[in-house]
């Protein structure tokens, strides 16, 4: 009930009953002790509308008692819901620290699914919500799919967050960032950036360059770095010694070796170095002898490979001596099958 409409009403009946009183009644004065106290002498229309004010003044302030209390639940109810927007964005927006505090148990209930929970839009959902923040947040997301780069500082997002990277990632794309930059700033990128643009480093930079970023090799920017060994274009001077220190900082396996092998048949290398070098690797790791042995029958050095299969255990090497059986046989088959 509205307190304004209620007075009015309670003022009209009070006059009301205190004009039928005074006209019907009686017009008559009188006075009233109060606890011994003599009060002063009033008309018996005035006297009877006392109590009624008093009525009055007693359910205006319990009202007001729990519109309070009904405006401070409300206003938790408010809150909480300013805070689920929060958490919802925060789920869109990936973010891994999470914590809200709600003080209703109905949205405590979902702050906690969306504090362990991320989500994605599905489609084109810009303006679906009608929440101006939610909508934004849809916008930046969209706007980073499609290749833009966004600003995202306001919301103090993780360097290894994917919207991060991402934003990063298409900054770098439009030219607005350099692979240089990106790798000499490892507390304000991601490693998984760093690692995307050292592929593209190694592709042109000198190898005292590639070394200083060592610790970003991955097998992609390994067999760039191996096609690019005398290679006709941004030939790269690099002896087998660091070629080994690269190839042991990474765990390959044999399949490995095998694709790297291939990979350097690609480049400009000269067969006596790449036969070195897997020789090397064979001598230091049993796992790379597979690949010396693919890249003796790649160059047709046959010798060798005999050496190493004929002193073999039966169980060992069983694919590359079928090769050999079918190369004496003279079945051709691409060296490639083993890649």
């Amino acid at each position: 009930m509205y307190i304004k409409r209620y007075t009015i009403a309670a003022l009209i009946l009070m006059a009301s009953v205190g004009a039928f009183v005074y006209t019907y009644v009686s017009k008559e004065t009188t006075t009233i002790d109060l606890f011994g106290i003599p009060l002063p002498a009033l008309s018996i229309a005035v006297w009877v509308v006392v109590p009624v004010f008093a009525l009055y003044v007693a359910s205006v302030l319990h009202m007001s008692f729990y519109s309070f209390l009904g405006s401070m639940s409300l206003r938790k109810y408010e809150k909480d819901y300013e805070k689920i927007i929060d958490a919802i964005i925060e789920a869109y927006l990936g973010k891994k620290s999470r914590s809200h505090s709600f003080k209703t148990d109905r949205y405590a209930l979902l702050g906690k699914l969306l504090e362990n929970t991320t989500m994605f839009p599905a489609g084109n959902v810009i303006g679906l919500t009608k929440n101006e923040k939610i909508d934004g947040v849809f916008k930046i997301i969209e706007d980073i799919k499609n290749g833009e780069v966004v600003d995202l500082k306001p919301y103090n997002l993780l360097k290894d967050n994917d919207l991060i990277i991402q934003n990063k990632r298409n900054k770098y794309k439009k030219g607005l960032l350099t692979a240089e930059a990106i790798l000499a700033n490892s507390s304000k990128y991601s490693d998984v950036l760093r690692e995307e643009a050292y592929v593209d480093y190694v592709k042109t930079a000198s190898i005292s360059n590639i070394l200083k970023y060592k610790e970003l090799l991955s097998k992609e920017s390994l067999q760039i770095v191996l096609e690019r060994v005398n290679a006709d274009e941004f030939t790269l001077g690099i002896n087998n010694d660091e070629l080994l220190d690269l190839m042991k900082s990474l765990d390959l396996n044999t399949s490995d070796y095998i694709k790297l092998s291939a990979s350097i048949a690609k480049g400009g290398m000269l067969p006596e170095q790449r036969i070195k070098l897997f020789e090397m690797l064979s001598d230091e790791n049993e796992d790379a002898v597979d690949a010396y042995l693919y890249t003796l029958f790649d160059l047709e050095v046959l010798a060798p490979v005999d050496s190493i299969l004929d002193n073999s255990q039966p169980n060992e090497y069983q694919n590359f001596k079928a090769y050999r059986a079918l190369k004496s046989a003279n079945q051709n088959f691409s060296i490639e099958l083993f890649v």
